[in-house]
């Protein structure tokens, strides 16, 4: 598990952070996996949840960053799904898991999270998942529970790794993608949050880094057509700009 104490924001070079700041226009990709007692986001206990940031560096390719990962207390009234805790292998009562209450892990994640997007000069941090629409939602969900009010993720846009995966390599199963990509995959260590979260930001790497040239000829056209301009990109007159500050 990550260290409970702060960790230093993130040295970034200063080359490094402009191609970030545009490669996905102004939001910074973080890899997420979450460990539930079941699939209704509303009713079902959040238990774990992990947060893998994604490093640029001078040249535009990116790489997995750190992690950081919390294990979670049900909150109160929560679903507990044996066959959900039969899958991760979870026990959410073992007196020896170290579990923060839900608004403790969710700040702590933010705080990982907030000084990535900072570093980068980035404006907001976008979920990276597998199938991220849920991972999404159970964080919007707890959100919602702990009332925490500085939510640096996109409120409802994500990048699904299983959409890329399934399109750049013709697989949409995590561990099948990765074997085809020529990755590692470790059977043992799947369903545990940070592992998962690790491979996905792996996965969303390695094919973002095959279209580099194409995003290149992309950037250039939008260019030549005036939607870009370097001062413009990061001033805000995009429609989703007015989300609530991070």
């Amino acid at each position: 598990m990550s260290d409970p104490l702060p960790t230093p924001a993130p040295v970034v070079e200063p080359a490094a952070a402009a191609l970030m700041s545009r490669r996905f226009r102004g939001y910074l990709p973080v890899a997420v996996d979450v460990e539930t007692g079941g699939f209704n986001v509303t009713t079902d206990a959040l238990l774990e949840i992990s947060v893998v940031l994604i490093d640029m560096d001078n040249e535009g390719m990116l790489r997995r960053g750190a992690s950081h990962d919390f294990h979670v207390k049900p909150f109160d009234g929560a679903r507990l799904d044996p066959a959900s805790l039969a899958v991760t292998g979870i026990d959410p009562w073992h007196p020896l898991r170290p579990a923060l209450p839900e608004r403790d892990a969710l700040q702590r994640v933010f705080r990982e999270v907030r000084h990535a997007v900072r570093a980068y000069t980035c404006r907001r941090a976008i979920v990276v998942g597998h199938n991220a629409a849920f991972d999404l939602a159970c964080i919007n969900a707890a959100v919602g529970r702990a009332e925490v009010k500085r939510n640096p993720f996109h409120p409802f846009s994500c990048f699904d790794t299983a959409t890329l995966a399934g399109a750049a390599l013709g697989q949409t199963v995590l561990a099948k993608a990765i074997l085809v990509a020529g990755l590692e995959w470790d059977a043992e260590s799947a369903h545990s949050a940070r592992y998962d979260a690790e491979r996905c930001a792996d996965l969303f790497c390695l094919v973002c880094n095959r279209l580099r040239d194409s995003h290149r000829g992309a950037d250039e056209r939008a260019r030549a057509l005036g939607w870009l301009s370097d001062a413009a990109e990061m001033s805000g007159d995009e429609p989703d700009s007015e989300l609530p500050p991070l």
